[in-house]
């Protein structure tokens, strides 16, 4: 995600920080989530962002946009306020045939390519989610998305991480790998980049401001 990041010297915004690991990697980012947390820079409800307009060089988001229950509304604030040439990066689910299986049959979160939805019931804080939608907003209903929202241009989509996340346990379950065999598996995964398209778990996509 880092090196994604447009070389300018305005501030950058995470929503959905959660544990808050990329400040780790990016100790002046921005952070923020929905429910108030100790690291956490501002509470915020991404669909209505508190900022003033071309705040910012970046927004940046990690397993948050499938969980938002209007896309349109966070995609016309982040228009707003992240600076033209500026980015949003994400790290999402994403329909690959080895997903497919993965989330339809093993995961918690529902699953549903085949929703002609791009919003999603409003419940309870955090529970809303479709792991569907990065994909059905971003690559089946591209010709909306980029008919919809002029300004913002898909400067990149790559599948990744086919394994990692397995075998990491995900956010709720005990590892399967230990920590010394990470290298092994990141070299794997790089191995089969070349069927990414129908191996990968997640996208990287960035979309660009114009």
């Amino acid at each position: 995600m880092i090196s994604q990041l447009p070389a300018v010297d305005l501030p950058v915004l995470e929503i959905g920080t959660g544990g808050g690991f990329l400040q780790d990697f990016l100790p002046d980012l921005i952070t923020s989530d929905i429910i108030s947390l100790p690291w956490l820079s501002i509470v915020l409800d991404g669909h209505h962002l508190p900022f003033m307009d071309d705040a910012f060089n970046a927004v940046v988001m990690s397993n948050t946009l499938h969980h938002l229950v209007d896309v349109r509304d966070f995609l016309r604030e982040a228009g707003r306020c992240v600076r033209r040439n500026g980015v949003v990066i994400m790290i999402e689910p994403w329909v690959t045939r080895w997903s497919s299986f993965i989330f339809s049959k093993f995961h918690y979160e529902p699953f549903e390519p085949e929703s002609m939805q791009w919003d999603l019931p409003r419940s309870d804080l955090l529970t809303p989610a479709n792991n569907a939608l990065p994909w059905i907003v971003f690559a089946r209903d591209r010709q909306r998305f980029q008919q919809t929202f002029p300004h913002w241009r898909i400067k990149l989509i790559r599948e990744i991480m086919p394994l990692r996340y397995i075998l990491s346990g995900g956010v709720s379950l005990r590892s399967l790998m230990p920590t010394w065999s990470f290298r092994f598996w990141r070299a794997v995964e790089y191995f089969l980049q070349p069927w990414r398209r129908s191996l990968g778990m997640f996208a990287l996509i960035v979309l660009e401001r114009e």
